[in-house]
C-alpha cells in the first residue's frame, strides 16, 4: 500500500455503507414524493430521477444479498425498491 493512502479499517468501511445506503434510502423516498408532485414539464426528468434511485437501491440490495450482508448493516432494510420506488 502506497503511504499516502488511507489504511482500509473495517469500521470505517461498515459505517461509510450504512451511511451511504440511508443517505441513498432518504433521497429515494424524498424522490418519489417530489415525483408526485411536480408539474407537467419537469415530470419526465422526476420519473427518470426515481427510476435511477431504483436503479441503485435495488443493486445495493442485491449485493448485499450476495455477499450474505444484512440489508440493515448497509440502511437498505425496509424498503423494496419495486413497490416503494416505481
Amino acid at each position: 500500500m502506497n503511504s499516502l493512502e488511507p489504511e482500509m479499517n473495517p469500521k470505517t468501511l461498515s459505517r461509510y455503507l450504512l451511511d451511504l445506503g440511508r443517505l441513498l434510502r432518504d433521497q429515494a423516498l424524498d424522490a418519489k414524493q417530489e415525483a408526485k408532485v411536480v408539474s407537467d414539464p419537469d415530470k419526465e426528468f422526476q420519473r427518470g430521477r426515481l427510476f435511477a434511485y431504483h436503479e441503485v437501491v435495488s443493486l445495493m440490495q442485491q449485493q448485499a444479498t450476495a455477499f450474505q450482508l444484512p440489508l440493515k448493516a448497509i440502511g437498505l432494510e425496509g424498503i423494496d425498491p419495486e413497490t416503494d420506488l416505481l
